[in-house]
Formats: structure tokens, C-alpha cells, sequence
């Protein structure tokens, strides 16, 4: 007990070292004692956050910064409470969404903040930064799976991120006789609510009720909470919401706070307030309308119309059903069909620069002079539709500088879908070595350029976001080329999500001849190591300037293995390299590149190397981490181990074979290209997040 009173006492004293901030607003809001942001207003008194303004942002916070800590940089935190009466109204013809948050935060402009499901907070890039210093109480009436909500109807405490640290669905305790059974709220009813939110000795509560009852004796949400990450010395306090697609209409009736008084939500006027619930009666009447409109036409145009009508729609929303969620809400750039027509002359076929088994590719120009690659898909087939379902999905999140840039999707009224990109001035890889005159062809520097960028944009792929991305057909005509010959790779219609860790669950063999591992072929389960595979034949297609399969001919992995074991494995290197005299090869550099390769295009996926030490190898890094990381293996040993390439060619232990460790280093320079170097192990984070 006296341990108890002296942390009061204590308590006391620091409060009373601070300036405390306590007020309340009872209907009388105005442009003096509140400041507004983006779409807020104040209407008759009354705060207004978002009405039917679609992508939207309203904020509104006290004026003046209020402290948080008893002294600067301190470790403890002042306590506060806060109280507010709050109204979320659908409407009319809309579904609704997204609702508002209380917040504390350093600034009262979010640079930034996205709307619609990022409620005016955060953006996909910093939510779940700690530079945010954002504390959030949200009120959400749309569920957003990616974010792991627990429904369209719940209450969430956010720090510095939109996934709720703590969330419950929208309750109170009032229910039963004595108050011990939960209730349920729903935000967007248009009624009024009265929410308290208290914080002290490192616990957070919520608390919530239907206006004019009294605070229930439990909480809502009761948890441990520690600001240290979040909280500066000062910060505004306020509210902020957002619409996107889907709109309502959040608006603050009445608001106390105190860093003292935890009875401040007494103070709060709950009688007389306006109410904002769509009367039934006019809902009635609408059904009734629609009702009467129905059987008129009924009567006007004959059963035979009103069937065909019925079928007609329900075919055309069949073909369309898959896409309405996502076009309603995750994807709002979307440009006119119109607008890409003309881009592309109608679609010539002048314009035409690639064909591929999902579709054409026509370049264009947008309005603004754009130049853009326009991916056409064939609606006929199912391939087509999957084609563009995952390259949506995968492209639509991915933001490097070595992955294609997505620009945007349309659809054409006969149901043909559209994919936009950025346009890629050098066309693909392969043209570029092995469809081109002498003076285009790439020279070692470029090669090794490309190289890197393609393994740091598949690195990006699998470790470098929330789920692991296999692009499961990785090859020279999927590796396009910028202005200075910076690569990106292109056409994710291939590529699947999946959590990381977990396999993935297709069985079907997609791919191409020639890049496909062979235990894609067997078992049809791609993994990250299936696309290291794939990277291998890549590396020793540069190098060699050979495509992987030649009719009447060996497989490019085997011609290059056997003559690594005859001991010429420089004379596999491109031919047309040793006549270029800009920038000369080095044989011992180019002969580590095919070591590198071929370890990656290993029969057993065991010995392959992840993206993140073939990474490392092309930067100059040598492997000093851990066992698991730093794997010293031998190459042809591990394959005959494993499983041999063929009983004729792999028949017999090899022992003095290249080594991942013999691989490493690379490092790249401007005189000799690429040359031998033996650096100390950085961390990658770097190399991710800057491609970002």
C-alpha cells in the first residue's frame, strides 16, 4: 500500500509540473477552437469528418500541441482521458465505409496518407514505420482482410501502423440484468454513440455505449500499451476519416478531454442531440416503390422481354462477378478504354511489340505523352482470365525499381481486359543478344548490369514483401530494358502469392521448356528455388549468348557442365565479346558468372543458393553469417549425391568442383567490369528497400 501511495504522490507531482490540457465541446464547434484539414467541415456547430465525397480525407484537431510526457524525454507518459459522441451515416446508394479514428499525432498534415482503408493515417509504404508516431483508435465499418480485421463492425487501437494492435467487434456491456452480457453497436446506423478512452500506469480502455446511457462498468478493450515507440514530448490530438469508392458520413457531436479528470465524459451533453438514422417509413416506401416499377414493366414489356433481360444480365454478371470487389474498392486508377484505344491507333497492329499466350502487347501514348506498353489479354480463354487475375494481384502491390511499373487496367465492354505499363525503350533481353545487329548487341558491362538488377528484382520478390511471390517463368524475353539499359522484369501472369514458408499449393506445370527446374517438371510444385533454377539458365544464357535449347544440340546446362569438367569452360563464353573493345571481359570473372549459374541450375534444389547469396555473390560480398546462410557446397559432388544430371554424364564423385565459396566474390567496376574482390558481409536490408 505505501508502494502504492507514493507512485500517487509521484504521479501527482509530475502532473503538476506540466501545463495539463483539459476541455470539452458540447455543439460548439468553431473555427477558433478547432482546427480542420483536407474535406472536414463544421456544420451548425457540429464536426463533420467525411460526407459523399469519394477519396477523401477529413482531419480535425485541438489547436494547440498538449504535452505527453511530465518532462521532456522522459520514459513515462501522462495519463489522459477522453470522451466523444460520434454519428456514422450510410449513404443513400452506397455501401458504406470506411469510418473514422481518434489520434494522437506530431503533425496535423499526414504527408502521404492514402484514403479509403488507410483512413487518412498511413500509406502502404510507412504504416507500420515507427517514424509514423501515430496513436489510433479506429472505428472501421469495412473489413479489410489484408489488414487481418475481424469484421466490417469493429474497434481497433493502432501504433504507427493500420493493423490493429488490439481490436474487438463494435459491443458494449449493458445487456442481461446486470449489465454483464455484450450488446452489439453498428457503427454505420446513423445512431449515436458515446465512446471513452482512458489511459494510465500503461493500460489503454475502450470503452462504448449508445448515447445517453451511462459508461458501462467494463470496457470494450482493456490492454497493456506502451508508447515509447510512439509518443513525443508534444502532439495534437484529434480525429481523422476517409472515404475511397465507398463512402458515409462520420461526424463528431461533442468532445472532452483531460490528462486529470477521468470523469470529463460526464460533461458531455447526451440530451437533445440531432439524429441522423434514415427514418424505416422511406425505406418502405422505396421497396414498394421499386415493387410497383417492376411489375409495370412486367406489364409494358411482356414476360418474354423480362426474361430475356434476366438472362441477359445474369450471364453478364457472371462474366464480371470476380472483379467487383476488388474494382470497387483496391483499384481506383483505372483509365478510360477510350483513352487506350487512341493510344494504341484502335488497337493497329502496327503498334503491335510482343505476342505471348495470355495476349498482344501494343505500344502507346497516353494523353500526356506517356509512352506506355498496353498488354491486351485474350478474354476467350480461362488462361487468359487467371493470367490476368494474378498479374493484377502481384503487380498492383509491387513497388522496386527492377520489377515492370504499373500504370493502370481498363476493360473493354465485350469483357477483354487491359494491363498498363510503363514503356520499355530497349525491348526485351533476348533481342538484345540474340535478335539484333552487331552494334545493338550488349556488351559485358551491360550483361553484368542486367544480371544484377535481375537477381535484386526477384531477392524483392521473395523476401522483400508481407508474402513471398514466385514468378514462376523467368526468362530473357521477360527481362525488359530501360533507357540505360537498366532491366526489369516483366509478365507476372505467372506469378503466385503465398505466404512465406508454406509451399505452394498448385500442382500445374507453368513455365517455359528450357528454364523449368526439374522437379517443377516432376512434382509441379513451384518454390523460391524454382526461380533461382531459372535465374541459373539466365546467367549462363548472358554469358554463353546461347539460348538454352537449340534444336539437335545439348541443353545449354549440360554443354556448359561438360566443358567445366574438360577444364574449357572459357569456351563457352559468347564469341561476339572478344571482339568488343569498349569494355573487355575478364575470363576469370565471366568463368565464376557460368560457376554461379550452374550452381543455381543445379538438379537438387538443396544446393541451389537463395536469391540473397546470389545477391551477394554479384556484389562483391563474401559469406561470413552462419551455417545455414553460408553453405560451402560442392557443385557436382551435391548433384551426384542428390540425383545425377543423366546416369551417362554424372556417373562418378567429382571433388575439386566450384564451390559457392569459390564463386564469391564479385564486385562490379567501371574499368574492368566485374573484378575479384573479398569485402566484409553487409546486411541486404539496403538493397531491398532502395529499390522500393
Amino acid at each position: 500500500m505505501s508502494l502504492l501511495l507514493i507512485l500517487n504522490i509521484t504521479l501527482l507531482l509530475l502532473l503538476s509540473s506540466v501545463s495539463s490540457t483539459e476541455f470539452v465541446y458540447n455543439r460548439n464547434f468553431n473555427s477558433t477552437n478547432i482546427n480542420l484539414n483536407g474535406n472536414a467541415t463544421i456544420q451548425n456547430s457540429i464536426l463533420t469528418l467525411t460526407n459523399q465525397t469519394f477519396f477523401s480525407i477529413g482531419r480535425a484537431f485541438f489547436p494547440q500541441k498538449i504535452p505527453t510526457k511530465p518532462i521532456k524525454n522522459s520514459s513515462n507518459f501522462l495519463p489522459f482521458a477522453t470522451s466523444f459522441i460520434f454519428s456514422i451515416t450510410p449513404c443513400k446508394n452506397f455501401p458504406v465505409a470506411h469510418g473514422f479514428a481518434f489520434i494522437f499525432s506530431p503533425s496535423m498534415v499526414i504527408n502521404g496518407a492514402q484514403t479509403g482503408n488507410y483512413l487518412g493515417l498511413f500509406n502502404r509504404t510507412s504504416s507500420g514505420n515507427d517514424y509514423n508516431h501515430v496513436f489510433a483508435v479506429e472505428f472501421d465499418d469495412y473489413r479489410n482482410e489484408e489488414f487481418n480485421e475481424v469484421n466490417d463492425n469493429h474497434v481497433g487501437v493502432d501504433l504507427n501502423s493500420i493493423i490493429s494492435n488490439y481490436s474487438e467487434p463494435a459491443e458494449f456491456w449493458g445487456g442481461g440484468k446486470n449489465g454483464d452480457e455484450l450488446e452489439k453497436l453498428k457503427l454505420s446506423s446513423g445512431e449515436n454513440y458515446q465512446v471513452w478512452i482512458e489511459f494510465r500506469e500503461f493500460e489503454i480502455n475502450v470503452t462504448m455505449a449508445p448515447a445517453g446511457k451511462r459508461k458501462p462498468n467494463r470496457p470494450l478493450i482493456s490492454k497493456p500499451i506502451n508508447f515509447s515507440r510512439v509518443f513525443v514530448d508534444e502532439m495534437y490530438v484529434g480525429f481523422s476519416g476517409s472515404t475511397g469508392r465507398m463512402v458515409d458520413t462520420c461526424r463528431i457531436l461533442a468532445w472532452s478531454f483531460s490528462h486529470s479528470n477521468f470523469s470529463i465524459g460526464d460533461a458531455l451533453n447526451t440530451k437533445n442531440l440531432p439524429t441522423y438514422v434514415n427514418p424505416k417509413k422511406f425505406i418502405y416506401k422505396s421497396k414498394a416503390f421499386v415493387i410497383s416499377v417492376i411489375f409495370g414493366s412486367l406489364l409494358v414489356f411482356g414476360c418474354c422481354i423480362l426474361v430475356f433481360f434476366i438472362l441477359l444480365r445474369k450471364k453478364k454478371e457472371e462474366k464480371e462477378e470476380e472483379f467487383e470487389d476488388w474494382e470497387l474498392e483496391y483499384w481506383p486508377h483505372k483509365i478510360s478504354y477510350k483513352e487506350i484505344c487512341d493510344a494504341t491507333s484502335g488497337f493497329s497492329e502496327e503498334n503491335v511489340i510482343g505476342i505471348g499466350t495470355s495476349g498482344k502487347v501494343y505500344k502507346g501514348v497516353l494523353k500526356g505523352g506517356d509512352e506506355v506498353a498496353v498488354k491486351r489479354f485474350n478474354h476467350d480463354t480461362q488462361h487468359g482470365m487467371r493470367g490476368f487475375l494474378a498479374e493484377i494481384s502481384s503487380l498492383g502491390r509491387l513497388k522496386h525499381r527492377n520489377l515492370l511499373g504499373f500504370k493502370g487496367w481498363s476493360k473493354e465492354k465485350r469483357g477483354k481486359l487491359i494491363l498498363v505499363f510503363d514503356y520499355m525503350e530497349n525491348e526485351s533481353l533476348d533481342k538484345r543478344i540474340f535478335e539484333c545487329e552487331e552494334t545493338k548487341l550488349l556488351n559485358w558491362e551491360e550483361r553484368i548490369r542486367v544480371l544484377e538488377n535481375v537477381a535484386s528484382g526477384i531477392l524483392y520478390l521473395h523476401e522483400g514483401w508481407d508474402f513471398e511471390v514466385l514468378h514462376r517463368d523467368i526468362k530473357a524475353s521477360n527481362v525488359l530494358l530501360g533507357k540505360d539499359m537498366n532491366a526489369r522484369i516483366g509478365d507476372f501472369g505467372l506469378a503466385r502469392l503465398q505466404h512465406q514458408e508454406r509451399v505452394a499449393d498448385t500442382t500445374s506445370v507453368i513455365g517455359t521448356l528450357g528454364y523449368m527446374a526439374p522437379e517443377l517438371v516432376k512434382v509441379g510444385k513451384p518454390s523460391t528455388a524454382t526461380d533461382v533454377y531459372s535465374f541459373g539458365i539466365l546467367v549462363l544464357e548472358v554469358v554463353c549468348g546461347r539460348r538454352p535449347i537449340v534444336t539437335d544440340e545439348p541443353p545449354l546446362v549440360e554443354l556448359v557442365f561438360s566443358l567445366m569438367e574438360k577444364g574449357e569452360l572459357s569456351s563457352a563464353i559468347d564469341e561476339r565479346l572478344k571482339g568488343q573493345m569498349e569494355c573487355k571481359y575478364n575470363t576469370v570473372v565471366a568463368e565464376r558468372l557460368l560457376h554461379l549459374g550452374l550452381l543455381c541450375a543445379s538438379v537438387d534444389p538443396g544446393v541451389r543458393p537463395t536469391m540473397r547469396q546470389v545477391v551477394k555473390a554479384l556484389e562483391g560480398v563474401k559469406c561470413t553469417e552462419c551455417n545455414e546462410e553460408c553453405v560451402h557446397v560442392s557443385l557436382i559432388g551435391k548433384i551426384n549425391l542428390a540425383a545425377s544430371w543423366s546416369k551417362n554424364s554424372y556417373d562418378s564423385a567429382r571433388l575439386n568442383s566450384p564451390t559457392l565459396a569459390d564463386i564469391l566474390p564479385f564486385k562490379y567496376f567501371s574499368g574492368d567490369c566485374l573484378s575479384v574482390s573479398y569485402a566484409s558481409m553487409e546486411p541486404l536490408s539496403d538493397s531491398l528497400s532502395e529499390g522500393r
